[in-house]
């Protein structure tokens, strides 16, 4: 990898990657590899295999792309919006689930005793409930709280209007507030 290149803005590496510079793509990747690949595994149930898959193909798809991207600076905004939409289009291809194995749960929690110790009962309903939500809802659920993003990002990212957002978000946190009154 060059020297200094870590040192680079977000612009100035997505500029360089659109030339096709694998050390600035592979930065970028670096970045937010992790970023995308918990919210495609929050957004797939913990099916940690198919959040792998969904993050590498939204990956190869802004290498591939990456020419189309008009302003360097949306490119975060941009690879969240692939993932997201990749995991609805998962999501819409399969089958409903019932009760989902709790060996499904993310393996890498031994490795990270922080994790583990918020791994409660509390934690485990919650992903229950979260599990549950209707796609739509748990994408903007996720990409708000956990995520940060703003209503008008959200709305962006998963294609409709700040106001139905909101909406999805108010359904998404009364059902899970409902979910987890016993751990008030």
């Amino acid at each position: 990898m060059t020297t200094g290149l870590t040192e680079l803005d977000e612009a100035t590496l997505v500029a360089r990657a659109r030339d096709r510079d694998p050390a600035a793509f592979e930065l970028l990747v670096r970045r937010y590899q992790r970023r995308i690949y918990t919210l495609c595994l929050r957004m797939l149930n913990g099916a940690s295999g198919d959040a792998e898959d969904v993050a590498q193909e939204t990956f190869v798809t802004a290498w591939r792309r990456l020419p189309e991207i008009q302003h360097e600076a949306a490119f975060g905004s941009w690879l969240y919006r692939t993932a997201t939409n990749k995991c609805l289009t998962l999501l819409n291809r399969r089958k409903p689930t019932s009760e989902l194995n709790e060996d499904s749960a993310p393996q890498d929690l031994a490795h990270d005793p922080a994790r583990a110790a918020g791994n409660t009962a509390a934690m485990q309903a919650l992903s229950v409930a979260l599990r549950r939500l209707p796609p739509p809802q748990r994408a903007c659920w996720l990409l708000r709280e956990v995520h940060g993003r703003s209503y008008q990002e959200i709305a962006d990212l998963v294609g409709t209007t700040p106001t139905a957002v909101r909406g999805r978000i108010a359904r998404a946190r009364a059902e899970l507030a409902e979910v987890m009154k016993p751990w008030r």
